[in-house]
């Protein structure tokens, strides 16, 4: 048979209309990239940029209602693609943003029959040989799967170790469905890689396929199940976090089965006041989460919507006092490289100690700042910015004179977009993460600082600095004593093979200068280790007095033991 050649972005053939859905995305990103192409580069070139500016905001909101029907007709990937976007707070207009953010809860469910069959043939037994009870209506309803509520039959839950579960579920078909999204997702960033404002600052081909492998392990739920016990284990320790238990014997790549956590939902401000807890006090501790998750973990919550968080009460009622975040959905997770933790880490911070030339230095260590940016103009708008701002949480930013922000705004808006900026890989997910924290926070608490936030949790990564740097150069000093102290022993053996014969050297000068080299040794041992106690304790002094002044004090002995060295080789 003749082989049939197929582009890569050709879906294929397919069960239903999926021909039809892979044209109608293509139409839609066709016609709104030509209509942009018009009024942002073509007018402009011939001085008409006036009126693309006069007609901005409403083709913004006309784009985002479109876009909004579109993914709430379609469904599958298209939701998703949304959810990134309204997220996008850093690049996109709030007329973008603010239509496309009610697309988290908006998916219509699947019929509970068609649910059943998929469960049922994935389990490879009947529900009601399983659980006790499946609530048919489906306690929430996503754009990849829908959860309902469920209880084990009383042998499974002895097993299981509790009773209460929440059964996910994934779309019948939904497999194929991603397939055809993706494979109109590549043309897409195909078209936008042509485009050298776009390609200059990101390349849409390995962003959509790092989206691709996002969206794929989404779909895996033995995949997510392996990541919220991953999680639980990162938080073991921490009493402020819960995750759901994972029952793995009625869990399959299509039907996961999770130990029922439902709570308060964390933006529920009503429920939360009734139940003795103050908004205001759980906002500080959600930026603390996931800071740990981003700046320490390296394994993160890609997707911290109010939906996939709870506040619990303490003992699971509502009394008051203490109280946990207990996170569910781990679908979408996200790992930070180690090189780009510690480029955040160093841009935390330089955030938190108001260092513009240090947040700058940071940006361009995690790879966001191309090399040919102007580092000094950029600097200089840092310094401004936390000059002016920096203090500041939203609320307090809301009563500066509109003038005055207005005008900053607009000067370091045409400063940042001069610039040669890039989005590495890895990076969808970390915008996401914290974009929704920042707006989670704020829905807590009006008032509430981000400064607040990250002051703490930055200093203590910088005490955490310090010691690694203390410890870094106290080991480093202590092995190089330990190689300058052994040189005796290894002089001494060579002396005794010169004096048994089996060296043959009869050189009174050599032994003299073997000697010489002894001491030599010896005294560069003790200023190593003087030199190696002195810095630490500097360094350690900053944050704690005493063990700074102890390692300091202590210094003095192999100093003296130098000198004195010194003084009897000459």
């Amino acid at each position: 048979m003749p082989s049939v050649r197929r582009d890569r972005a050709d879906p294929g053939p397919g069960a239903g209309n999926t021909r039809a859905r892979y044209r109608r995305i293509l139409r839609f990103a066709a016609w709104h990239l030509a209509v942009t192409w018009w009024f942002e580069l073509f007018l402009p070139r011939i001085g008409l940029g006036s009126i693309a500016a006069r007609t901005r905001t409403q083709r913004m909101q006309r784009f985002a209602q479109r876009f909004r029907v579109l993914a709430v007709e379609l469904g599958g990937l298209m939701i998703k693609v949304g959810q990134f976007l309204s997220s996008r707070l850093d690049v996109l207009p709030p007329e973008i943003t603010r239509e496309l953010e009610g697309l988290q809860d908006e998916v219509p469910p699947v019929p509970f029959p068609a649910i059943r069959a998929l469960a049922e043939a994935e389990l490879g037994t009947a529900l009601d040989q399983v659980f006790a009870f499946v609530d048919e209506v489906p306690l929430a309803a996503a754009s990849l799967g829908q959860a309902h509520r469920g209880r084990l039959l009383p042998e499974n839950a002895a097993d299981a170790g509790l009773r209460e579960v929440v059964v996910k579920v994934q779309r019948p078909g939904i497999e194929a469905i991603v397939d055809v999204d993706l494979a109109a997702l590549r043309k897409v960033g195909g078209w936008l890689s042509r485009v050298r404002l776009v390609s200059s600052r990101a390349d849409m081909p390995a962003l959509v396929e790092e989206f691709a492998q996002i969206c794929r392990e989404e779909i895996d739920y033995l995949h997510e199940a392996a990541n919220a016990e991953r999680f639980a284990a990162d938080f073991a320790a921490d009493d402020r976090v819960a995750v759901p238990g994972v029952v793995w014997e009625w869990s399959t790549r299509r039907v996961l089965t999770l130990e029922d956590v439902t709570a308060i939902k964390i933006t529920d401000t009503e429920s939360l006041l009734s139940a003795g807890i103050d908004p205001v006090q759980v906002a500080p501790v959600f930026a603390s989460v996931m800071f740990e998750q981003l700046f320490s973990n390296g394994f993160f919550h890609a997707d911290p919507h109010p939906g996939n968080i709870f506040v619990t009460p303490a003992g699971g009622s509502p009394a008051g006092g203490s109280w946990k975040l207990t996170f569910i959905d781990f679908g979408m997770m996200g790992q930070v490289p180690p090189g780009t933790r510690g480029g955040l880490r160093k841009l935390l911070i330089a955030a938190a100690e108001r260092d513009g030339k240090g947040l700058v230095s940071a940006i361009s260590d995690v790879g966001v700042l191309a090399a040919t940016a102007d580092r000094a103009e950029l600097e200089r708008a840092m310094t401004h910015l936390f000059g002016r701002f920096g203090g500041m949480g939203f609320a307090e930013l809301r009563e500066v004179d509109p003038r005055e922000f207005l005008e900053f705004a607009v000067e370091f808006g045409d400063l940042v977009r001069s610039l040669p900026f890039q989005l590495p890989e890895n990076f969808l997910l970390i915008i996401r993460a914290m974009s929704l924290t920042s707006g989670m926070c704020s829905a807590l608490d009006p008032r509430f600082n981000i400064w607040d936030a990250v002051e703490p949790y930055a200093a203590r990564l910088l005490r955490e600095e310090r010691g690694n740097i203390a410890r870094d150069v106290a080991q480093q000093a202590l092995d190089a004593a330990g190689l300058a102290l052994g040189l005796p022993r290894r002089l001494d053996g060579l002396l005794t093979r010169i004096e048994d014969g089996t060296l043959s050297v009869a050189n009174p000068r050599l032994e003299r200068q073997l000697a010489r080299l002894d001491r030599t040794a010896r005294r560069s041992a003790s200023a190593l280790v003087f030199g190696a106690l002195l810095i630490a304790g500097a360094v350690v002094r900053a944050d704690d007095v005493v063990l700074g002044t102890v390692l300091m004090t202590v210094s003095v002995l192999p100093l003296l033991h130098a000198l004195s060295a010194g003084r009897r080789g000459r």
